[in-house]
């Protein structure tokens, strides 16, 4: 978040006490979206708990939900260049309040945390600190001489009741109404959240992993069939879009362990650059969107559409914080999307397809994790977040991991000398050089992952890494030429 200039104040404002905001302003997340995202992990059927709740009014409702599940202080993302600010005002002397509409035992686990804050005013016993309500607690405590750090239009009436305004990302349209009503004695702007942050937090790059959709259209070499290929293409998408939902749901779901995490804090949730209920929003429309265009290849394609959906948020959820049975569902979940390739275009995979799929995909799980272990390794931690791997479990992942590899190198050996492979190539016997193409990319991602230089899943490292990009440009020649000639 860039500072700009400070506009002139009024040197007596220099002395009055400065009322900084929580939600949005402090912090860009939402700490009450957070906590229910918490008390929904608890308990699912949280969820119709909820209306009941507010019944009762919006203090008690968070009040309810504070008692039941928090947000960490210390893994909160925080706006820097507003707290240094605050740090250098409260060096000066100036008392510095903390005034928020979250419930009392968010704001004062933050203020602790902090130690900037000489008093908190906050949500609780019935009285929800939010507009005028909010404007009468800071009246009350500081009198009418204040300057008040805010962030949007629910704040107006406190900013145009205030000696000065702190503009903390405040929309365009409000920051020039307050303008033209109070000085500014300064102005933090927001982070650029534009198209390149949500395609990072959508993961459009791990579309590439559905291009494994196009395998059955490849290896059948029915790649001249327009039909087959537009549906395919279709069948892309709807996946690649029901990916991107269950990507943004899965960070939503999994805030707390990417902020311990030393490179998934950086995330686009996890640091705060996206508000949750846009991400919600836009995770909505896309699945939407997926399910719409799956129905539209088959009813078939649609239940394996739903099944990965099903199988991912298991993995979400429960299964990826379970040692060796997360990297077994990341595998089926690749041999998933070979499967639903075959279905879209009606033709069957073999099993010698699918039992290559299961060898392959469980190495490259297991690269993926080894690789999380490695990065935490050289950080000096020595277990990851919400996972049940320590790094001391490489001694036992490396082995399986290489193992599997050349597991799929030895099931694509015995499928070179069968009677199905003789019938459908034309010169088989080049097939082997395939095979020495396979132990040199699979060796090379091993090698990488060793060395640390594996920051992303394999598959997408693979298509960003010149040497496996040749290696899998070499293989698929020498097939088309084993194939055809």
């Amino acid at each position: 978040m860039a500072e700009r200039p400070a506009q002139a104040r009024p040197e007596s404002a220099r002395s009055l006490p400065l009322v900084v905001d929580l939600d949005g302003t402090l912090t860009p997340t939402d700490t009450l979206v957070e906590s229910l995202i918490g008390l929904v992990k608890q308990s699912p059927l949280n969820l119709l708990r909820l209306p009941l709740r507010l019944l009762n009014g919006r203090a008690d409702f968070k009040e309810w939900v504070a008692a039941r599940a928090g947000v960490s202080a210390e893994h909160l993302p925080y706006r820097e260049p507003l707290l240094a600010y605050l740090r250098d005002e409260k060096e000066r002397g100036r008392r510095i309040v903390l005034a928020t509409a979250a419930h009392r035992s968010i704001a004062e686990s933050v203020a602790a945390h902090l130690g900037l804050f000489d008093e908190v005013l906050a949500t609780q016993a019935g009285r929800n600190l939010k507009g005028e309500a909010k404007l009468d607690a800071i009246r009350q405590k500081l009198g009418s001489d204040f300057v008040y750090a805010g962030d949007d239009a629910a704040d107006t009436p406190i900013f145009k009741a205030a000696k000065a305004a702190v503009l903390v990302g405040v929309p365009p349209r409000v920051a020039e109404a307050i303008r033209r009503d109070v000085p500014v004695e300064r102005e933090f702007a927001a982070e650029a959240g534009g198209l390149a942050v949500w395609l990072r937090a959508l993961r459009v790059h791990q579309w590439l992993k559905n291009l494994l959709l196009f395998v059955p259209l490849l290896t059948a070499f029915s790649f001249f069939d327009a039909w087959k290929l537009v549906t395919t293409v279709i069948a892309f998408f709807a996946f690649s879009f029901a990916a991107s939902a269950s990507y943004v749901f899965n960070d939503l779901w999994d805030l707390e362990n990417d902020r311990a995490h030393p490179r998934k804090r950086l995330r686009p949730f996890a640091s705060g650059r996206i508000r949750i209920p846009k991400g919600l929003a836009v995770a909505t429309v896309l699945l939407a969107v997926a399910l719409a265009l799956a129905y539209a290849v088959s009813r078939s394609f649609l239940t394996m559409l739903l099944l990965y959906l099903a199988l991912t948020s298991a993995y979400s959820w429960l299964l990826k914080e379970r040692a060796l049975i997360d990297v077994l569902t990341l595998s089926l979940l690749y041999t998933l999307r070979i499967l639903a390739g075959s279905v879209a275009i009606g033709i069957p995979s073999s099993s010698w397809q699918l039992a290559f799929s299961a060898f392959i995909f469980l190495s490259l799980a297991l690269v993926k994790r080894c690789a999380e272990l490695v990065s935490l390794e050289q950080s000096g931690q020595g277990s990851a977040p919400g996972r049940d791997y320590r790094v001391t479990d490489l001694a036992v992942l490396w082995p399986l991991g290489v193992g599997a590899a050349l597991s799929a190198v030895v099931v694509f050996g015995l499928f070179i000398s069968t009677d199905e492979t003789r019938a459908r190539y034309a010169t088989p016997e080049l097939l082997w050089l395939v095979a020495l193409g396979l132990v040199y990319w699979l060796a090379r991602l091993w090698i990488k992952t060793s060395r640390g230089r594996m920051d992303d899943d394999p598959l997408v490292y693979a298509v960003k890494d010149s040497g496996s990009l040749i290696a899998v440009s070499f293989m698929v020649a020498v097939t088309l030429i084993a194939h055809f000639y």
